[in-house]
């Protein structure tokens, strides 16, 4: 078995990647937003953070999450979106593969992989770069040729701030990793 921990930091920012199940093409549908954007605000009431950048993919979502100073429970926010997430998906009739029997002893459904990748952010540099290859993503999986024709981003937001120019992207941004969490 390995040796898994992950590194809590209060008041800090973490980027993640969460990935459906099987990768399923859920996230863009209409009920997949629509659930994950109930299940982010049903859990930032409780249990405030700062969604400094994200991207929703069919199959997977990349965000940076930013904690409260002198919070460190990105875990606890993390499993409860996607539990959220879970429970509306299933109230809704909607269809769920089956788990291996180990993940239902576990309690595991089939709507979201186990786990989730994270990393800590370092300085800004780092949140740059971060918030760099969320953006890029669309692009990398072919879903556009251009980052601004996808709909699901922040960078349309990062635009309005002036901390993208709108044609931002046309390649690769330097120092962006090819597979974070994927």
């Amino acid at each position: 078995m390995s040796d898994y921990r992950r590194y809590f930091v209060p008041g800090g920012t973490f980027f993640f990647t969460v990935v459906t199940y099987g990768r399923r093409p859920i996230l863009t549908t209409d009920d997949g937003r629509e659930f994950l954007r109930n299940s982010l605000t049903s859990v930032r009431k409780r249990h405030p953070f700062l969604l400094v950048a994200n991207v929703l993919l069919p199959d997977h979502w990349h965000l940076i999450m930013q904690l409260p100073s002198g919070d460190d429970r990105y875990s606890l926010r993390m499993k409860q979106i996607k539990a959220k997430f879970t429970d509306q998906w299933l109230e809704a009739g909607l269809p769920e593969p089956v788990v291996t029997e180990s993940q239902g002893k576990r309690g595991e459904r089939g709507i979201w992989q186990p786990r989730y990748w994270e990393h800590t952010v370092r300085d800004e540099a780092d949140l740059e770069r971060c918030a760099d290859y969320v953006h890029w993503n669309p692009r990398k999986h072919k879903l556009v040729d251009r980052v601004r024709d996808w709909q699901w981003s922040s960078f349309h937001r990062f635009v309005r701030l002036g901390q993208y120019d709108i044609d931002w992207g046309g390649t690769a941004p330097g120092g962006v990793e090819d597979d974070w969490g994927e």
